[in-house]
């Protein structure tokens, strides 16, 4: 009885010390490193302006209207919804998915003025796999170009400027696209960002 005693004292203190290390030490340990070496990542990577928060440089959210480009379309809940992130599961030969597809490129076109004939950006009528991305396609910003410029009575050349300023570049030179993100080139538009 003595021995069974001697391990469960044994097992208890290990459940506890590893309690101790695994739930507090080492959560505030990365906590306070990142916090002092990457602190706006480690806030989510939030843009502010006078104490209000904008929106994430990481999460897409929706804009709405002429004025503003659009982001990718999101299937995250309602749309934009960071608590219910993911796709619409739908598959490729999902009629459902195939009638969205179809009816975003004719909104996509109608938006932007352009050719029923004209290509539309795989981006700009598909959703992400998390609904939540903050990027469209070089393409696709330059699509949108003309109809921003025309709804703020800005010169397409002025327009075009600012995504050339707000175009992320390949990852690591290779990996992936350029891509513009949507918030910040918004927000510039608006005269937002300083």
């Amino acid at each position: 009885m003595k021995k069974i005693f001697t391990e469960l004292r044994l097992s208890l203190a290990a459940v506890f010390s590893l309690a101790v290390i695994l739930c507090g030490l080492y959560p505030a340990t990365v906590w306070i490193l990142a916090q002092s070496i990457f602190p706006d990542k480690a806030i989510g990577s939030l843009v502010m302006q006078n104490g209000a928060t904008l929106g994430s440089r990481l999460i897409g959210q929706g804009f709405a209207g002429p004025k503003y480009f659009h982001p990718r379309p999101s299937a995250a809940g309602q749309g934009y919804d960071a608590g219910r992130s993911g796709g619409s599961n739908l598959g490729p030969t999902s009629k459902k998915l195939i009638d969205e597809v179809r009816q975003r490129i004719a909104d996509y076109r109608a938006e932007n003025n352009l050719s029923p004939e004209a290509l539309v950006p795989a981006d700009a009528v598909t959703a992400s796999a998390s609904g939540l991305d903050p990027h469209i396609s070089l393409r696709n910003a330059l699509g949108q170009a003309p109809c921003v410029a025309k709804a703020r009575g800005l010169s397409e050349t002025a327009v075009r400027k600012l995504i050339d300023a707000y175009t992320e570049g390949r990852d690591l030179a290779i990996l992936g696209e350029p891509r513009v993100n949507v918030l910040m080139l918004n927000l510039a538009l608006d005269g937002t960002l300083k």
